[in-house]
């Protein structure tokens, strides 16, 4: 039996990588979707071809999540096809490698405001109807990069920032939320969003976690299913670490 039937799903940043990997795995277990994207137009309505052809109905929605106006206008279009909310997955994000002297105040603002802004606004909105519906499980996607300033990869301030900004405030979610609402993050390492790595870039990047290779979409996607899923009900506040033990070492 598929574990998310009669859910409905948000998953920003859903047309590629990672959020494309989550929507799927989500669409697997029987929710349906909507599919948020900003920039990634094809990429999502790919993703909802796929899902509906597992029989979810889905929904695909562009906003910048940095922007409160555009993130209310997302949230009404899923109360008209949807009418609730069961699950959101706070995909959406910029990375970043930008050295300290070389940051630029808009490239500062830019990442803050879509890593860490943005999934505050959405989970505001989505809070808002979950409450109201007395359910509901978020889930932001947080990094390595926000857990040490040595990853195993390089990272920028405002990065880094950020995604420790996600770790908290997941937890102060968790702590508002409760007992309705569950909050919870997932904390990847290197992953190959993208394919076409070479078996020496694997390699390379690989040795630096403790299970000597290098994460998959998919395996960041199992561990959103998990969490949102009844199988983790009794979990809440938590950042799951995906990252083959590269934070320990």
């Amino acid at each position: 039996m598929r574990r998310l039937t009669g859910k409905v799903a948000l998953v920003t940043g859903a047309g590629r990588g990672i959020g494309r990997a989550i929507a799927k795995a989500l669409a697997q277990e029987g929710a349906s979707l909507v599919l948020h994207h900003l920039e990634s137009a094809q990429g999502a309505a790919e993703a909802a071809e796929a899902a509906g052809r597992l029989g979810v109905p889905t929904l695909v929605a562009r906003a910048d999540v940095s922007l409160a106006a555009a993130v209310r206008n997302m949230f009404e279009e899923i109360h008209r096809t949807f009418g609730r909310l069961d699950i959101l997955v706070n995909n959406a994000g910029v990375f970043s490698r930008v050295p300290l002297l070389e940051v630029a105040e808009a490239h500062w603002d830019r990442v803050l405001d879509v890593n860490l802004k943005g999934t505050f606004l959405c989970a505001q909105a989505a809070a808002r109807v979950m409450l109201a519906q007395q359910s509901g499980v978020i889930v932001n996607l947080a990094s390595g990069g926000g857990l040490s300033p040595r990853p195993g990869y390089e990272t920028s301030a405002p990065y880094a920032a950020s995604k420790a900004g996600v770790i908290m405030l997941t937890r102060r979610l968790a702590l508002e939320l409760a007992p309705h609402v569950r909050v919870n993050a997932v904390a990847p390492g290197i992953v190959e969003s993208r394919p076409g790595w070479s078996e020496d870039v694997r390699k390379r990047l690989g040795a630096v976690s403790l299970l000597r290779r290098v994460g998959t979409p998919e395996a960041v996607a199992n561990a959103v299913v998990f969490l949102v899923s009844d199988d983790a009900a009794t979990i809440t506040g938590h950042t799951l670490v995906v990252d083959g033990g590269t934070v320990l070492r």
